[in-house]
Protein backbone atom coordinates (compact mmCIF):
# COMPACT_ATOMS: atom_id res chain seq x y z
CA UNK A 1 0.00 0.00 0.00
CA UNK A 2 2.82 2.35 0.92
CA UNK A 3 4.63 1.46 -2.30
CA UNK A 4 1.52 2.24 -4.29
CA UNK A 5 1.12 5.60 -2.56
CA UNK A 6 4.75 6.47 -3.18
CA UNK A 7 4.41 5.60 -6.86
CA UNK A 8 1.21 7.61 -7.11
CA UNK A 9 2.82 10.58 -5.37
CA UNK A 10 5.85 10.38 -7.65
CA UNK A 11 3.59 10.32 -10.71
CA UNK A 12 1.64 13.33 -9.47
CA UNK A 13 4.81 15.28 -8.72
CA UNK A 14 6.20 14.46 -12.15
CA UNK A 15 2.95 15.55 -13.76
CA UNK A 16 2.89 18.84 -11.88
CA UNK A 17 6.53 19.46 -12.80
CA UNK A 18 5.77 18.77 -16.46
CA UNK A 19 2.76 21.10 -16.41
CA UNK A 20 4.86 23.77 -14.72
CA UNK A 21 7.63 23.44 -17.31
CA UNK A 22 5.08 23.66 -20.13
CA UNK A 23 3.50 26.75 -18.59
CA UNK A 24 6.91 28.37 -18.27
CA UNK A 25 7.82 27.46 -21.83
CA UNK A 26 4.85 29.27 -23.39
CA UNK A 27 5.52 32.98 -23.84
CA UNK A 28 2.48 35.18 -24.41
CA UNK A 29 3.08 38.55 -26.12
CA UNK A 30 0.60 41.40 -26.62
CA UNK A 31 0.70 43.10 -30.04
CA UNK A 32 -1.21 46.37 -30.49
CA UNK A 33 -1.97 48.57 -33.49
CA UNK A 34 -4.43 51.26 -34.58
CA UNK A 35 -5.72 49.68 -37.79
CA UNK A 36 -9.14 47.98 -37.84
CA UNK A 37 -9.69 44.27 -38.38
CA UNK A 38 -10.58 44.90 -42.03
CA UNK A 39 -7.13 46.31 -42.81
CA UNK A 40 -4.21 44.35 -44.23
CA UNK A 41 -2.30 45.24 -41.07
CA UNK A 42 -4.58 42.95 -39.06
CA UNK A 43 -4.48 40.23 -41.71
CA UNK A 44 -0.69 40.36 -41.65
CA UNK A 45 -0.64 40.41 -37.85
CA UNK A 46 -2.54 37.11 -37.91
CA UNK A 47 0.05 35.81 -40.38
CA UNK A 48 2.79 36.97 -38.01
CA UNK A 49 1.15 35.06 -35.15
CA UNK A 50 0.87 31.89 -37.26
CA UNK A 51 4.48 32.08 -38.41
CA UNK A 52 5.71 32.67 -34.88
CA UNK A 53 3.68 29.78 -33.54
CA UNK A 54 5.07 27.47 -36.21
CA UNK A 55 8.72 28.61 -35.98
CA UNK A 56 8.78 28.36 -32.16
CA UNK A 57 6.72 25.16 -31.99
CA UNK A 58 4.00 26.88 -29.94
CA UNK A 59 6.51 28.41 -27.52
CA UNK A 60 5.50 31.99 -28.39
CA UNK A 61 1.84 33.00 -28.59
CA UNK A 62 0.98 36.40 -30.06
CA UNK A 63 -2.21 38.07 -28.80
CA UNK A 64 -3.57 40.66 -31.23
CA UNK A 65 -5.14 43.99 -30.23
CA UNK A 66 -6.29 45.90 -33.36
CA UNK A 67 -8.44 49.02 -33.71
CA UNK A 68 -6.61 51.15 -31.09
CA UNK A 69 -7.76 48.76 -28.35
CA UNK A 70 -4.58 49.48 -26.37
CA UNK A 71 -4.61 53.21 -27.19
CA UNK A 72 -3.40 55.43 -30.01
CA UNK A 73 0.03 55.01 -31.57
CA UNK A 74 1.86 57.26 -29.11
CA UNK A 75 0.23 55.58 -26.13
CA UNK A 76 1.19 52.14 -27.43
CA UNK A 77 4.76 53.15 -28.22
CA UNK A 78 5.09 54.43 -24.65
CA UNK A 79 3.59 51.16 -23.43
CA UNK A 80 6.15 49.13 -25.36
CA UNK A 81 8.99 51.26 -24.00
CA UNK A 82 7.66 50.82 -20.49
CA UNK A 83 7.03 47.10 -20.87
CA UNK A 84 3.24 47.13 -20.40
CA UNK A 85 2.80 46.21 -24.09
CA UNK A 86 5.15 43.77 -25.78
CA UNK A 87 4.86 44.73 -29.45
CA UNK A 88 3.34 47.57 -31.44
CA UNK A 89 3.19 48.74 -35.04
CA UNK A 90 2.42 52.16 -36.44
CA UNK A 91 3.53 54.46 -39.22
CA UNK A 92 7.11 55.70 -39.12
CA UNK A 93 6.10 59.33 -38.37
CA UNK A 94 4.99 58.21 -34.92
CA UNK A 95 8.58 57.34 -34.01
CA UNK A 96 10.30 60.53 -35.14
CA UNK A 97 9.91 62.18 -31.75
CA UNK A 98 12.18 59.46 -30.36
CA UNK A 99 14.54 59.20 -33.33
CA UNK A 100 14.39 62.42 -35.41
CA UNK A 101 16.54 61.02 -38.24
CA UNK A 102 13.56 58.83 -39.17
CA UNK A 103 12.10 62.06 -40.58
CA UNK A 104 14.18 61.37 -43.68
CA UNK A 105 11.63 58.71 -44.69
CA UNK A 106 8.87 61.33 -44.63
CA UNK A 107 10.48 63.92 -46.86
CA UNK A 108 7.88 64.39 -49.63
CA UNK A 109 8.71 62.63 -52.91
CA UNK A 110 11.95 61.13 -51.57
CA UNK A 111 11.00 57.68 -52.87
CA UNK A 112 10.70 57.15 -56.60
CA UNK A 113 8.46 54.10 -56.24
CA UNK A 114 7.81 51.14 -53.93
CA UNK A 115 10.84 49.25 -55.19
CA UNK A 116 13.04 52.19 -54.23
CA UNK A 117 11.39 52.44 -50.79
CA UNK A 118 11.82 48.73 -50.07
CA UNK A 119 15.46 48.82 -51.16
CA UNK A 120 16.13 51.66 -48.72
CA UNK A 121 14.17 50.24 -45.79
CA UNK A 122 15.39 46.66 -46.05
CA UNK A 123 18.99 47.69 -46.64
CA UNK A 124 21.69 49.40 -44.63
CA UNK A 125 19.87 52.73 -44.28
CA UNK A 126 16.59 51.36 -42.98
CA UNK A 127 18.19 48.80 -40.69
CA UNK A 128 20.46 51.49 -39.26
CA UNK A 129 17.42 53.63 -38.43
CA UNK A 130 15.81 50.66 -36.65
CA UNK A 131 19.04 50.14 -34.70
CA UNK A 132 18.88 53.75 -33.51
CA UNK A 133 15.54 53.03 -31.79
CA UNK A 134 17.26 50.62 -29.38
CA UNK A 135 18.49 53.50 -27.22
CA UNK A 136 14.80 54.25 -26.59
CA UNK A 137 14.03 50.75 -25.32
CA UNK A 138 12.59 49.57 -28.64
CA UNK A 139 13.75 46.68 -30.80
CA UNK A 140 12.82 47.37 -34.42
CA UNK A 141 11.77 44.07 -35.99
CA UNK A 142 10.71 44.95 -39.53
CA UNK A 143 9.16 47.48 -41.87
CA UNK A 144 5.64 46.70 -43.02
CA UNK A 145 3.59 48.82 -45.41
CA UNK A 146 1.18 51.75 -45.10
CA UNK A 147 1.86 52.85 -48.66
CA UNK A 148 1.99 55.94 -50.84
CA UNK A 149 -0.20 58.68 -49.46
CA UNK A 150 -3.27 60.11 -51.19
CA UNK A 151 -5.17 63.30 -50.42
CA UNK A 152 -8.92 63.44 -49.76
CA UNK A 153 -11.29 66.21 -48.76
CA UNK A 154 -14.97 67.12 -48.52
CA UNK A 155 -14.83 70.36 -50.53
CA UNK A 156 -13.62 69.94 -54.10
CA UNK A 157 -11.35 68.10 -56.53
CA UNK A 158 -7.62 68.52 -55.86
CA UNK A 159 -5.28 68.46 -58.85
CA UNK A 160 -2.88 71.33 -58.12
CA UNK A 161 -1.31 72.97 -55.05
CA UNK A 162 -3.74 75.89 -55.06
CA UNK A 163 -6.61 73.47 -54.42
CA UNK A 164 -5.25 72.71 -50.94
CA UNK A 165 -5.08 76.37 -49.86
CA UNK A 166 -7.30 77.08 -46.85
CA UNK A 167 -8.23 73.46 -46.16
CA UNK A 168 -7.92 72.11 -42.62
CA UNK A 169 -5.86 68.99 -43.21
CA UNK A 170 -5.51 66.17 -40.70
CA UNK A 171 -1.96 64.92 -40.80
CA UNK A 172 0.29 63.15 -38.33
CA UNK A 173 2.56 64.99 -35.91
CA UNK A 174 5.59 64.58 -38.17
CA UNK A 175 7.27 67.94 -38.86
CA UNK A 176 7.95 67.01 -42.49
CA UNK A 177 4.23 66.75 -43.27
CA UNK A 178 3.26 69.71 -41.13
CA UNK A 179 5.73 71.89 -43.03
CA UNK A 180 4.69 70.47 -46.42
CA UNK A 181 1.00 71.22 -45.98
CA UNK A 182 1.73 74.62 -44.51
CA UNK A 183 3.77 75.45 -47.63
CA UNK A 184 0.84 74.30 -49.77
CA UNK A 185 -1.41 76.77 -47.98
CA UNK A 186 -3.31 74.23 -45.91
CA UNK A 187 -3.86 74.29 -42.16
CA UNK A 188 -2.32 71.05 -40.83
CA UNK A 189 -4.05 69.55 -37.78
CA UNK A 190 -2.17 66.61 -36.21
CA UNK A 191 -4.40 63.99 -34.59
CA UNK A 192 -4.51 60.21 -34.03
CA UNK A 193 -6.16 57.94 -36.59
CA UNK A 194 -8.73 56.89 -33.97
CA UNK A 195 -10.10 60.46 -33.89
CA UNK A 196 -10.05 61.09 -37.63
CA UNK A 197 -13.45 59.76 -38.76
CA UNK A 198 -15.34 61.87 -36.22
CA UNK A 199 -13.25 64.94 -37.01
CA UNK A 200 -14.09 64.60 -40.71
CA UNK A 201 -17.75 63.84 -40.02
CA UNK A 202 -18.16 66.93 -37.83
CA UNK A 203 -16.09 69.05 -40.23
CA UNK A 204 -13.53 69.81 -37.54
CA UNK A 205 -11.15 69.12 -40.42
CA UNK A 206 -11.85 69.21 -44.15
CA UNK A 207 -9.21 66.85 -45.46
CA UNK A 208 -6.79 64.07 -44.67
CA UNK A 209 -3.88 62.26 -46.30
CA UNK A 210 -3.45 58.52 -45.93
CA UNK A 211 -2.74 55.65 -48.31
CA UNK A 212 -5.91 54.34 -49.91
CA UNK A 213 -5.81 51.13 -47.86
CA UNK A 214 -6.43 53.14 -44.69
CA UNK A 215 -8.95 55.33 -46.54
CA UNK A 216 -10.94 52.18 -47.26
CA UNK A 217 -10.51 50.15 -44.06
CA UNK A 218 -11.29 53.16 -41.83
CA UNK A 219 -14.38 53.96 -43.95
CA UNK A 220 -13.23 57.50 -44.62
CA UNK A 221 -15.08 57.34 -47.94
CA UNK A 222 -18.27 57.84 -45.91
CA UNK A 223 -17.16 61.34 -44.90
CA UNK A 224 -14.93 62.36 -47.83
CA UNK A 225 -16.09 62.81 -51.40
CA UNK A 226 -12.92 63.73 -53.30
CA UNK A 227 -9.81 61.56 -53.45
CA UNK A 228 -6.63 62.43 -55.35
CA UNK A 229 -3.78 59.95 -55.74
CA UNK A 230 -1.05 62.52 -55.15
CA UNK A 231 1.50 59.93 -53.93
CA UNK A 232 3.26 62.80 -52.16
CA UNK A 233 5.00 60.54 -49.69
CA UNK A 234 5.53 56.92 -48.76
CA UNK A 235 4.96 55.67 -45.21
CA UNK A 236 6.17 52.34 -43.85
CA UNK A 237 4.89 50.68 -40.72
CA UNK A 238 7.50 49.96 -38.08
CA UNK A 239 6.97 46.85 -35.96
CA UNK A 240 8.72 47.22 -32.61
CA UNK A 241 9.14 45.08 -29.51
CA UNK A 242 10.15 45.94 -25.97
CA UNK A 243 13.94 45.60 -26.15
CA UNK A 244 14.34 44.05 -22.70
CA UNK A 245 11.70 41.44 -23.54
CA UNK A 246 13.43 40.69 -26.85
CA UNK A 247 16.85 40.48 -25.22
CA UNK A 248 15.45 38.03 -22.66
CA UNK A 249 14.60 35.49 -25.36
CA UNK A 250 17.01 32.77 -26.40
CA UNK A 251 18.97 33.46 -29.63
CA UNK A 252 16.78 30.89 -31.43
CA UNK A 253 13.57 32.60 -30.36
CA UNK A 254 14.96 36.03 -31.21
CA UNK A 255 15.69 34.85 -34.73
CA UNK A 256 12.23 33.33 -35.02
CA UNK A 257 10.66 36.67 -34.03
CA UNK A 258 12.76 38.60 -36.55
CA UNK A 259 12.16 36.12 -39.39
CA UNK A 260 8.42 35.92 -38.71
CA UNK A 261 8.07 39.71 -38.62
CA UNK A 262 9.92 40.11 -41.93
CA UNK A 263 7.95 37.33 -43.66
CA UNK A 264 4.64 38.76 -42.47
CA UNK A 265 5.77 42.19 -43.67
CA UNK A 266 6.54 40.90 -47.17
CA UNK A 267 3.13 39.21 -47.18
CA UNK A 268 1.38 42.45 -46.17
CA UNK A 269 3.26 44.57 -48.71
CA UNK A 270 2.03 42.31 -51.51
CA UNK A 271 -1.52 42.39 -50.14
CA UNK A 272 -1.52 46.17 -50.36
CA UNK A 273 -0.19 46.15 -53.92
CA UNK A 274 -2.78 43.59 -54.98
CA UNK A 275 -5.66 45.43 -53.31
CA UNK A 276 -5.09 48.96 -54.58
CA UNK A 277 -6.96 48.79 -57.89
CA UNK A 278 -9.84 46.96 -56.27
CA UNK A 279 -10.10 49.62 -53.55
CA UNK A 280 -10.20 52.42 -56.12
CA UNK A 281 -13.16 50.69 -57.75
CA UNK A 282 -14.89 50.23 -54.41
CA UNK A 283 -14.60 53.84 -53.30
CA UNK A 284 -15.91 54.99 -56.68
CA UNK A 285 -18.98 52.80 -56.13
CA UNK A 286 -19.43 54.55 -52.78
CA UNK A 287 -19.72 57.86 -54.62
CA UNK A 288 -16.18 59.17 -54.18
CA UNK A 289 -14.70 61.14 -57.08
CA UNK A 290 -11.24 59.64 -57.63
CA UNK A 291 -8.54 61.50 -59.56
CA UNK A 292 -5.80 59.01 -60.42
CA UNK A 293 -3.53 60.99 -62.73
CA UNK A 294 -1.92 63.88 -60.86
CA UNK A 295 0.93 66.01 -62.18
CA UNK A 296 3.35 65.94 -59.24
CA UNK A 297 5.68 68.60 -60.64
CA UNK A 298 3.77 71.65 -59.27
CA UNK A 299 3.56 70.04 -55.81
CA UNK A 300 7.27 69.21 -55.86
CA UNK A 301 8.09 72.77 -56.88
CA UNK A 302 6.35 74.13 -53.79
CA UNK A 303 7.50 71.73 -51.10
CA UNK A 304 10.27 69.29 -52.04
CA UNK A 305 13.36 71.50 -51.89
CA UNK A 306 12.27 73.43 -48.79
CA UNK A 307 11.37 70.36 -46.73
CA UNK A 308 14.59 68.62 -47.76
CA UNK A 309 16.53 71.70 -46.65
CA UNK A 310 14.80 71.61 -43.26
CA UNK A 311 16.01 68.05 -42.72
CA UNK A 312 19.51 68.62 -44.11
CA UNK A 313 20.04 71.73 -41.99
CA UNK A 314 19.38 69.68 -38.85
CA UNK A 315 20.85 66.27 -39.66
CA UNK A 316 23.16 66.68 -42.65
CA UNK A 317 22.83 65.50 -46.22
CA UNK A 318 24.36 62.01 -45.89
CA UNK A 319 21.11 60.03 -45.52
CA UNK A 320 19.31 62.01 -48.22
CA UNK A 321 22.14 61.49 -50.70
CA UNK A 322 22.32 57.75 -49.94
CA UNK A 323 18.57 57.41 -50.52
CA UNK A 324 18.77 59.35 -53.77
CA UNK A 325 21.63 57.12 -54.96
CA UNK A 326 19.49 54.00 -54.51
CA UNK A 327 16.85 55.37 -56.89
CA UNK A 328 19.20 54.86 -59.84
Amino acid sequence: MKLFNLKTLATLVAGVALMSATAQAEISLRFGYEAPRSDTQHIAAKKFAELLKDKTKDEIKLKLFPDSTLGNAQTMISGVRGGTIDLEMSGSPNFTGLEPKLNVIDIPFIFKDREHAFKVLDGEIGQGLLKDLESQGLKGLAYWDVGFRAFSNSKHTVTKPEDIKGLKVRTNQNPMYIEAFSLLGGNPVPMPLSELYTALETRAVDAQEHPIGIFWSSKLYEVQKFLSLTNHGYTPLIVVMNKAKFDGLSPELQQAVLDSAKEAGAFQRQLNIDNEKEIIGKVRKEGVEVTEQIDQAPFKAVIEEKVRKTFIDKYGKDLVEKIDALAQ
